[in-house]
């Protein structure tokens, strides 16, 4: 039986610099900064035959997660009106809800899961979840599921 592959999600600081520089590769020729494999190692400083035992092995999380459904949670503080601003950040990114739950409230927060489909978003997931972090309320927002 062949092996089936696992997969991780790891912090960009944790990993080796020459998958870091992979990733980059793949995305310099993905944008059309780079026109070539030789030229996007030149680039990025890295040999042709890195970039290639490598590069099916590297993909950003960003990437695997378009088109996907991701279940977000979310602590916020109970206040009126708050995830109404949460779901309008959805909203303006083009993200497509498909689920809320909430628990009831206890000691003025609760928590919330939002799933939603990423087929459309407009920004990196990263970009998201900064904003999602950014709205006052919002204690803490993190990728649950995806």
């Amino acid at each position: 039986m062949p092996n089936t592959p696992k997969y991780y999600i790891v912090e960009a600081s944790a990993l080796p610099e020459v998958f870091l520089k992979v990733a980059e590769a793949k995305r310099l020729l993905s944008t059309g900064e780079a026109a070539t494999v030789n030229e996007a190692t030149r680039m990025t400083d890295i040999s042709r035959s890195a970039f290639y035992k490598y590069r099916d092995s590297v993909l950003p999380f960003q990437n695997m997660m378009t088109g996907r459904i991701i279940t977000f949670q979310l602590l916020l503080h109970d206040k009126p009106g708050l995830l109404s601003n949460v779901l309008e950040i959805f909203a303006l990114k083009k993200a497509n809800i498909i689920t809320i739950n909430s628990i009831v409230p206890t000691n003025g927060t609760a928590v919330v899961t939002i799933s939603a489909e990423t087929m459309d978003l407009t920004v990196q997931l990263e970009e998201l979840l900064h904003d999602l972090r950014l709205c006052a309320g919002v204690i803490k927002a993190e990728v649950l599921a995806g």
